[in-house]
């Protein structure tokens, strides 16, 4: 899968609220009512991105946790880290913590 230009990414971001490039990556940061929400969602995130072979940087706060979407085989960002953004979006939508 193709290194995706400039241009193309800011394109796929649109849609994408609240995510934004960070170098080399796509990265969100999303908040929870409580840490085990957070932990919860991580652990749903984990099974879609293992299904998806295609495995996030995490970084826990407590109550807060990022992903940042890169692929690093490629060097940059692709449309498989738009994939994974867009599921871990519909995940975060049907936990209702947004």
């Amino acid at each position: 899968m193709a290194k995706l230009s400039p241009e193309q990414i800011n394109e796929k971001l649109k849609p994408l609220s609240g995510w934004d490039r960070k170098g080399e990556a796509i990265a969100q940061q999303y908040t929870f009512k409580t840490f085990m929400d957070g932990i919860g969602f991580l652990n749903r995130i984990a099974a879609i991105a293992e299904q998806m072979d295609h495995h996030p940087d995490v970084t826990i706060n407590y109550r807060r946790i990022t992903f940042a979407l890169s692929t690093h085989d490629q060097g940059g960002i692709t449309e498989k880290d738009f994939k994974l953004a867009e599921a871990i979006e519909r995940e975060f939508k049907a936990s209702g913590q947004g």
